[in-house]
């Protein structure tokens, strides 16, 4: 017997108990106990196993639809400038400890093939440090002159993680100002990092409602050196823009020395598999303020000092 079942005594079907059961109030007490616990008895928004079920996903998907749309527009935020880029690439300093720590393990076991080439990697991602303060350099710009009481626009959003990412969230948080992070429940958690306005820093189980409200906002798309999700992000905005499935935005790509030698565009054009025009679909920055400049000429605004 489970604890939220009762001693109720359980005949055949069409059975009559030689007494009547009703008159059992120690019984019907015990029974009344159950009911209480029953999850039936609990409302369906504050059963978590009902929403945790496999048929319960549609609604799971409702809910992170409509949790950061109310909260966003609550900030009266009617515009994003959304930031991607590496988790790796982290400020100097961090990146020169991880620097010496590969090299201190090379050196006690100089023959390790795995370790040199963490000493080449650690390299590699010191020498793209600067795309972190260049990233945070960014946000600052965007953030200080567009958000006011009653109208919050080109507010950052990032993933929420560590990396370019923190740079971003940080650079508004340096001018006092709002930022958003869309984190997500990963394998390995990812933390949230701390830059974010905590009324604004959202976790989400889908990727594709995760992707919608990156892209709902967005007045700008901005991708500094990364990986694999970096690259999700850059190909399905591209995709979408290709496609004329959503708003026309500018889409950066910071740092042209990088992303020339991860992916060859011109080729993809040269071998037909997407129209010249498809190249014009984004354009190229070297400095934060050329990034915010091409945004502000976009979007016919007066541009930055």
């Amino acid at each position: 017997m489970t604890k939220d079942s009762t001693s109720l005594p359980q005949g055949n079907c069409g059975d009559i108990p030689d007494r009547l059961l009703g008159d059992d109030m120690a019984l019907a007490a015990e029974n009344m106990e159950a009911i209480l616990r029953s999850p039936s008895n609990t409302l369906a928004q504050d059963d978590r196993a009902l929403l945790d079920k496999v048929e319960m996903r549609g609604v799971r998907m409702l809910l992170e639809l409509n949790k950061p749309e109310l909260a966003l527009q609550a900030d009266a935020i009617t515009s994003t400038v959304i930031v991607f880029g590496g988790t790796q690439i982290v400020e100097r300093h961090a990146a020169e400890k991880r620097l010496a720590e590969a090299r201190q393990a090379l050196a006690a076991a100089p023959d390790d093939g795995r370790l040199r080439r963490e000493v080449s990697r650690s390299e590699r991602l010191l020498g793209r440090s600067r795309y972190y303060d260049e990233a945070r350099e960014f946000a600052r710009l965007v953030s200080i002159d567009n958000q006011c009481d009653d109208r919050r626009d080109f507010v950052i959003v990032t993933g929420g993680g560590p990396g370019i990412m923190e740079a971003a969230n940080r650079g508004a948080f340096d001018v006092g100002c709002k930022s958003i992070g869309l984190n997500i429940k990963l394998p390995a958690e990812q933390q949230p990092n701390p830059y974010i306005t905590p009324e604004l820093c959202f976790q989400f189980k889908y990727f594709a409602l995760r992707k919608f409200h990156f892209i709902l906002r967005a007045a700008a798309v901005v991708l500094f050196p990364g990986g694999f999700g970096t690259l999700d992000e850059m190909f399905e905005t591209l995709t979408l823009r290709q496609t004329h499935r959503m708003q026309p935005v500018p889409i950066i790509l910071y740092g042209r020395e990088y992303w020339a030698k991860i992916i060859d565009f011109q080729r993809l054009a040269d071998e037909g598999l997407i129209a010249d025009e498809h190249l014009d679909l984004f354009s190229w920055a070297e400095t934060p303020q050329d990034a915010w400049r091409q945004i502000v000429q976009f979007h016919d605004r007066k541009p930055p000092a």
